[in-house]
């Protein structure tokens, strides 16, 4: 596994280098060598910011983000945070591919805060990706990887863009469009 740390507005040292990569070296049984694991560090005002991306030869993306006051607690949290979801990614697959069922996942916390009408829309940032051909199961178990919302994917039987969110009752959507 490779490992690249980065950081902004922070000076990584030799300490705070060593504590990531032992870290990290708990993890390479799980990956291949090929793996590159992406470490961002960074610093806005008083919030110490750790980022770890692991993008995997499949297309997923293993994802966690953790903020705090301190840099080592903000690691030390974000390493258990990656611990949880490779168990989990791992519970899933093992799930899916070996009982032939459908991937359960635990309720997810509903969305906080709604755009008042009256605010002006503006869009501050456009993100482009490329999407995979895969099943709605599989599009869950990557959205809750990344820790987001929702996810867009090419469904794989249907050839067709769709997306899945998670619905404030604790259950998941599929958005399927038409074209009239």
């Amino acid at each position: 596994m490779k490992i690249e740390i980065l950081g902004k507005n922070v000076i990584v040292n030799d300490a705070l280098r060593d504590r990531i990569e032992g870290k990290m070296s708990k993890f390479e049984k799980y990956f291949n060598q090929e793996v590159e694991a992406i470490i961002n560090l960074s610093q806005v005002k008083n919030s110490q910011i750790v980022e770890i991306t692991i993008p995997l030869k499949n297309g997923a993306i293993v994802r966690v983000e953790e903020t705090n006051f301190d840099m080592i607690t903000s690691v030390d949290r974000a390493f258990e945070k990656l611990s949880r979801q490779i168990r989990r990614h791992k519970t899933a697959l093992k799930k899916r591919y070996q009982t032939h069922e459908s991937i359960r996942f635990e309720e997810i916390e509903p969305l906080e805060g709604e755009e008042s009408a009256d605010e002006e829309i503006q869009i501050v940032r456009t993100k482009a990706f490329p999407i995979k051909p895969m099943d709605p199961e599989e599009a869950i178990m990557q959205m809750n990887l990344l820790g987001h919302s929702f996810f867009v994917f090419l469904n794989a039987q249907t050839e067709e863009v769709n997306v899945v969110y998670g619905r404030k009752n604790g259950g998941y959507g599929l958005i399927e469009p038409v074209i009239d």
